[in-house]
Parts: structure tokens; sequence; C-alpha cells
């Protein structure tokens, strides 16, 4: 019952945030305005006056917080000037955020709508902020190849909870593995490529089969970068390289690995969406968990403890900063 609860919540959560903002109601103007400077970059945050003062100094903790989790793939931000703006809505549950989304222009900005009365804690430990920061690691567009943008993000939102010390590794794998659970059992779009449900979705749902299909692209990526170049390469490496050339950029999906396969000197990027795009399943993915030292039993992931895929798995874990965090 837990587990079909939190299907639906996440189901909800993705379709609110397809979905047009509306600001609320007689929303008075004049945003509070904090200026974050980080790596000789500039974070804006819009903060709605009508947040209590004890709730906005909550709210801007909160979001130095996750910024500072972005920082941990690239080692600075996506971009150097961004903006985070904040507004007030109905608590959906126990979700302190049940509604944000990407606004992608000349200032990119990531629009939530939290709780009024959510603590600090809870704010930090909901993984829709760390989804929605995630879309900031790569120049999209904004439409197009959905399943690659949405993959991108529900492959990070775990590892920077990660990065952060919120989770555990092993935790953070379960998390993943639950999510390529979820995607393969929505059957409903079996037969046909992830490229056709994925311009659908808003239509015609298959949110869990878009996802997670585009979260196993990266994890497959991120290993075989990996395993061929003796861990020289990685996709926090990569990313950062596509980000170096082309964050003022607006790419699509297909000019963005042909971008990385060019940067990093590899034929992977633009063979392995040509393979996902038309894929009629969800890929599977218990090879690269037992490549990574990963055994699952009944559901549950237990992790080897040495050999060659522990240290490759912890890797990714880790990050460019060579360890993780250690919790709030």
């Amino acid at each position: 019952m837990i587990r079909r609860n939190f299907q639906r919540l996440l189901a909800a959560a993705v379709i609110l945030a397809l979905l047009p903002a509306a600001p609320i109601l007689g929303a008075p103007a004049g945003d509070s305005r904090h200026l974050l400077q980080r790596d000789g970059r500039q974070l804006e945050v819009l903060i709605s006056p009508q947040f209590t003062p004890k709730m906005q100094d909550r709210l801007l903790a909160w979001i130095e917080y996750i910024a500072d989790a972005l920082r941990q793939v690239y080692g600075h931000w996506p971009t150097r000037h961004w903006q985070i703006s904040i507004a007030p809505t109905a608590a959906s549950g126990s979700d302190p955020i049940p509604w944000a989304q990407v606004h992608r222009g000349e200032v990119n900005r990531v629009e939530f709508f939290t709780s009024a009365d959510a603590s600090t804690e809870e704010l930090q430990r909901a993984w829709t902020s760390y989804h929605e920061l995630a879309h900031l690691l790569i120049p999209y567009r904004g439409w197009g190849d959905a399943w690659f943008s949405e993959g991108l993000a529900s492959y990070y939102q775990d590892i920077l909870q990660a990065r952060m010390g919120l989770i555990s590794e092993r935790e953070m794998w379960q998390k993943l593995y639950d999510g390529f659970q979820r995607g393969m059992e929505e059957t409903s779009f079996d037969g046909e490529t992830l490229s056709t449900v994925s311009d659908n979705m808003r239509e015609n749902g298959g949110f869990m089969r878009v996802y997670w299909s585009g979260a196993c692209y990266f994890l497959v990526a991120d290993t075989r970068l990996r395993l061929q170049s003796g861990g020289e390469l990685t996709l926090d490496g990569a990313l950062k390289k596509l980000n170096d050339c082309c964050s003022d950029q607006s790419l699509s999906v297909p000019q963005m690995v042909a971008k990385l396969d060019q940067l990093n000197r590899v034929l992977l990027f633009g063979t392995l969406y040509d393979e996902f795009a038309s894929a009629t399943t969800v890929p599977a993915f218990d090879t690269i968990f037992t490549t990574m030292g990963i055994d699952v039993v009944n559901g549950q992931v237990y992790l080897q403890e040495t050999g060659p895929g522990a240290r490759l798995r912890r890797g990714i874990v880790e990050g460019h900063g060579g360890q993780a965090k250690t919790g709030l």
C-alpha cells in the first residue's frame, strides 16, 4: 500500500510539474529578493511575501542547501545567473513541495510551490527540489525528447541526495532500483517506442516508463564511460564539458548527444540515444547492477563491499569531490 501511494504521489507531482504555473489569486506583489554568490556565479532567490518572516528564513536556508547540492556535479552552478522563485500552496499530504517546474529562457528559473509551514529539514529531504535543479545540468531547449531531460533529473535526484549525505549509498541504489521497477511495471505502452510514448506523455500518460527509461540511459552512459576509460571519464565530467561549451545555448537532444560524443571523443551518447529512443520496453538494468556489485534479494538492494564493482559504484556516489558529505 505504501508503495502504491508513493507511485500515485509521484505521478501527481509529475503531472503538476508539466502544467503551466498559476499564481495564487490575490498574491501581493513585492517578493523578497536575495542574491547568493558562489564561484563567480549568481543565484537570485525570489520569495513570496505571503510567507511569514520566519518561514522566509527557513526557505532561504533550504535554497542555500539545495543550491549547494547542485554544485556537487561540476563544482559550480551550471549557469552564471539563474533564479529560484517560491510561492505558497496548499500542502499535498506529507509532501512539502507538491508543485515545481523549470522555466527556460535568457535567465533559467526554477519555480517552487511549497507548504507555508514546512520545516527546513522537511524541505531539504524532499526529492522534488533535487529533481528540478538537476534539469539545469544540460542546455535543453525545453521541448522534444522529454525522456532524456526527465531521465537525467530522475537519475541525479538520488545521486545529489547521497552526495549531500541525506541518504546512504544503499538507500540511493534502492531508490534507483525501485524507480526502474516502477518503469518496468508500467506495461500499458509496451510495443510503443520510448520516443512515441514520450511525445504523447501529457495526453496519454506513461510517466513512469518515460522517466525511468531515461534514468536508465544515464546509468548506462555513466557506467560505460567509467569502465571504458578506466575511470578517467564520467558522466559528471562529460556533462561539464557540455556545460563549458554550450551553457548559454538552447539545444535539442540530438544536438546535445552529438556534442557529448564530440567533446568526450567517444561513440556512446548518440548510439545509446538511438537505442533507447527506439526501445519498446524499459531496458533491463540487472546486468549493470551486477557489474557494480549490487545484489537484489526479494526487492531489497545489498551492496558488495569490495571489488571493482564496488569501486565503480562508489565513484558515482562520491562524484568529483571524492567523497559524499555526511548529512544535514
